[in-house]
């Protein structure tokens, strides 16, 4: 592995290696993710105390929730096919759901509210005792669906955070529903199998996959002996998932790849999920706690360090955590995967953090700049209202048709073409995003005026 966070093996090592000392763990695995690349991984401790197997890269873990992640990626493709709309009611695809204990408030439960943990539906499925020597948990949809009259909506929707491993399972079926195949059939043919993910998969696993899983152990009681943690029923859309470090890497630099390495490269879509639709997963939905440091996306929630944003999803089952995280500037991640109990998130930060630093350190790619479209050229320039009292900058800049105000040079506002000549409409992110841009003309075919917002503005010539 080479480039600039390669550089970073050693100390990426050390931090691996006190994490497992100082929480008193078996084991644990972790990778440092930059851009499409893998730039380190590695192990400390043990995957199986008893047999001396070592941790590392290729182990498997149970990641736990980081299945959500993978689950909302199958709803949006299905979507994005135009197979059902983020904003039908759950009991549209479930009409199960409709003899709930709160049938005055069910048809407030979307698909989109389940996604990003608002729904206000009972956390979890009837009956679950995660306390419990083995756990109690239902992991069977259509069990948990013949006792609809024991679901309801704890708060009301959208009113609150509110995790749902219950809502997860719903979406899973949805996806199974929809989809017309079983729901890990899909993920395993849709998602897996593209991007090559050969190392991750439900249970029951292939006898080649579940040789290399790691054995979980119990948190710590009142010695150094851990016990191997009680095995979990079947879980499936809201938790199932096996993985490693190698195959999460895949996973990060898929959904780091839909942000663009600089002003003037460019992204390509994937048929896994477009650039956008990651990007929309990425994006924080609403803020859920009142320190403004935390945020949920679709699948997917942030949170802020030192002013960095880490897009991310933890995971934890008896036996098992793990955190995967991604700044999506620096296009820098990081995997931790232990089968130990603590939580994997702080060390998942501080390896991305020191890759992100590493990143930047590096220096700058340049690039020849892309010429202005000879059809662009009589656009460029500057317009203002009658009264003088702001000027607009139309530029081409990396690559882009880009509206910049004068008081405002930082904020650049890009615009795409639009279905007739010298209309354009403005990009996702601003005031004015989704509104026509049009330019008029003389007679003679030159620019006089632009529409923007709502407004006409004058194109200011040059006195010659």
């Amino acid at each position: 592995m080479t480039g600039p966070v390669a550089s970073g093996a050693e100390q990426f090592e050390a931090k691996l290696g006190s994490f497992v000392r100082e929480n008193r763990l078996y084991g644990a695995a972790a990778g440092v993710v930059h851009g499409d690349e893998l730039a380190w991984s590695g192990g400390a401790g043990f995957a199986d105390v008893a047999s001396a197997r070592p941790s590392g890269p290729d182990v498997l873990y149970r990641i736990a929730s980081i299945t959500k992640t993978f689950t909302g990626s199958a709803i949006l493709q299905l979507r994005d096919a135009g197979k059902l709309d983020l904003d039908d009611p759950v009991v549209k695809w479930i009409p199960e759901l409709s003899d709930s204990a709160s049938p005055e408030t069910i048809g407030g439960v979307s698909i989109r509210r389940l996604l990003s943990h608002e729904s206000g539906l009972v956390s979890e499925p009837p009956g679950t005792d995660f306390l419990a020597f083995p756990p109690a948990y239902q992991g069977v949809v259509a069990r948990n669906l013949e006792r609809a009259g024991e679901i309801f909506t704890a708060v009301p929707p959208n009113t609150q955070l509110k995790y749902c491993n219950l809502g997860y399972q719903l979406l899973g079926e949805i996806v199974s529903r929809v989809g017309e195949i079983p729901y890990p059939r899909y993920v395993a043919e849709r998602i897996l199998s593209p991007l090559g993910m050969s190392s991750t998969g439900f249970e029951p696993l292939h006898a080649s996959l579940a040789e290399r899983c790691a054995v979980g152990y119990s948190g710590r009681a009142f010695s150094d002996e851990l016990s191997v943690a009680p095995s979990m029923p079947p879980v499936w859309a809201e938790g199932g998932l096996w993985s490693s470090v190698a195959d999460l890497a895949r996973w990060l630099s898929f959904h780091i790849q839909a942000h663009p390495a600089g002003s003037d490269s460019e992204v390509a879509d994937s048929p896994v999920l477009s650039a956008a639709t990651r990007r929309e997963m990425h994006k924080p939905r609403y803020l859920s706690d009142e320190e403004w440091t935390t945020a949920w996306g679709i699948s997917w929630y942030s949170m802020r360090k030192d002013d960095v944003t880490w897009v991310q999803h933890s995971g934890g089952l008896p036996g098992f955590a793990s955190n995967a995280c991604f700044d999506r500037t620096a296009r820098v991640g990081a995997i931790v995967l232990v089968n130990g109990a603590t939580d994997a998130s702080p060390l998942a930060m501080s390896l991305g953090t020191q890759a992100r630093e590493l990143a930047e350190a590096a220096p700058p790619r340049l690039a020849t700049p892309v010429p202005t479209p000879a059809e662009f050229r009589p656009l460029l320039g500057l317009y203002a209202p009658a009264d003088m009292s702001f000027q607009l900058r139309v530029e081409w800049r990396d690559a882009t048709l880009t509206v910049v105000a004068s008081d405002r040079p930082g904020e650049t506002m890009a615009v795409e073409r639009g279905s007739e000549a010298d209309s354009f409409v403005v990009s996702p992110g601003f005031r004015e995003s989704g509104e026509p841009l049009v330019f008029k003309r003389r007679a003679d075919g030159r620019v006089s005026s632009m529409l923007i917002g709502g407004g006409s503005l004058v194109r200011l010539d040059p006195v010659t």
